[in-house]
């Protein structure tokens, strides 16, 4: 872990206000699953997964597959983070492991390799992204999958343009503010993919997070629209130019080659 990495013990609370618990915490949870449903369909009905949620926060994506009858494991740097997902797994009657640790420490702490490892909003967060997907991969099967989600620049500069943000966006996007939900590290999508290729990953697909959600005008169709808004989500995540300017891209990739 590189001390640049950011904990989010400081604003754990914020999390379940801003993003789990609202319009877009909720796009973003149901294109996710969308996409993991997919790869859960690539085995057979009853298979139990070995599956590691890395960074995986407040364990929602964990719980959700612990229901299934898969084996999760969630690790996690900020304490208060796991704290609410063990809460989480305890209220609903299932089974997590949790670590406390960064990702780049799991060696120190498991010696295994899953079937599927997923990664959300984490690549944004780290001074050394590349040496994080090895991290990754070292805890992946052959023809395994990763499902890595990440925050896109693109979006970022699309959208501080549209608001007339002229000057952060003369500054670079960099940020003013150290302890915010404002990604330190936006990500340029095509970056992502030479790092995955480069590591032999197969790139099977890329899915928009938010593609319309972000740019709404009135923010309270959000709301009010709810239903529609998810629909074009799910219809148009995975075609361009939307695909491009998502707010998230989630990758869904497979591991060609043992680490």
């Amino acid at each position: 872990m590189n001390k640049q990495d950011r904990n989010f013990d400081d604003i754990s609370n914020k999390f379940a206000q801003n993003i789990y618990g609202t319009t877009k915490g909720q796009i973003r949870e149901a294109v996710v699953w969308q996409e993991l449903e997919k790869v859960l369909a690539t085995y057979p009905h009853n298979k139990s997964l070995n599956i590691l949620d890395a960074g995986g926060g407040q364990g929602q994506i964990a719980c959700r597959l612990a229901k299934l009858g898969h084996q999760v494991t969630l690790c996690d740097i900020s304490e208060q983070m796991l704290e609410l997902a063990k809460q989480k797994a305890q209220s609903e009657k299932i089974n997590i492991d949790c670590l406390c640790c960064s990702i780049q420490q799991l060696d120190n702490l498991i010696n295994k390799q899953f079937d599927l490892v997923i990664c959300h909003a984490v690549l944004e967060w780290v001074a050394e992204p590349i040496e994080l997907i090895k991290s990754l991969k070292q805890h992946l099967k052959f023809d395994g999958f990763l499902s890595l989600m990440f925050y896109n620049y693109h979006a970022l500069l699309f959208k501080t343009v549209t608001l007339g943000n002229f000057g952060y966006t003369k500054s670079g996007l960099a940020k003013r503010k150290k302890k915010t939900l404002s990604p330190d590290y936006p990500r340029v999508p095509t970056d992502v993919y030479h790092w995955l290729t480069q590591l032999d990953f197969d790139i099977l697909q890329k899915t928009g997070i938010r593609i319309f959600h972000d740019y709404l005008i009135n923010k309270s169709k959000a709301e009010t629209h709810f239903e529609q808004l998810l629909e074009l989500e799910q219809k148009y995540c995975q075609t361009e130019p939307y695909l491009n300017l998502a707010r998230y891209i989630l990758v869904t990739a497979k591991n060609k080659v043992n680490s």
